[in-house]
């Protein structure tokens, strides 16, 4: 355990910000896992909306700096291609 004032604070700043992170990045895997699943029921008006929702979570998780700018454009590509790829 830290002794020193400024250590104990910023263990307390880490894990505010920790919870934080985490909270967003399970938003972001659940509605990705709603775009695949409207994409496996082949309901392309539903997956259509969830992509929606998605892309615009893990852009401000991006923005946050929670995901890299690559890996947000990585996942938004993916979902993106298989909303698409529907029938």
């Amino acid at each position: 355990m830290a002794n020193i004032k400024s250590a104990k604070k910023r263990i307390k700043v880490i894990e505010t910000k920790t919870l934080r992170n985490k909270m967003i990045k399970s938003k972001v895997k659940t509605l990705v896992k709603k775009v695949d699943a409207a994409v496996a029921a082949g309901n392309k008006d539903l997956a259509a909306a969830c992509l929606n929702e998605a892309v615009v979570a893990i852009d401000k998780a991006a923005a946050k700096g929670i995901y890299h700018k690559n890996t947000a454009a990585r996942k938004v590509s993916r979902i993106s291609k298989a909303v698409n790829g529907i029938a």
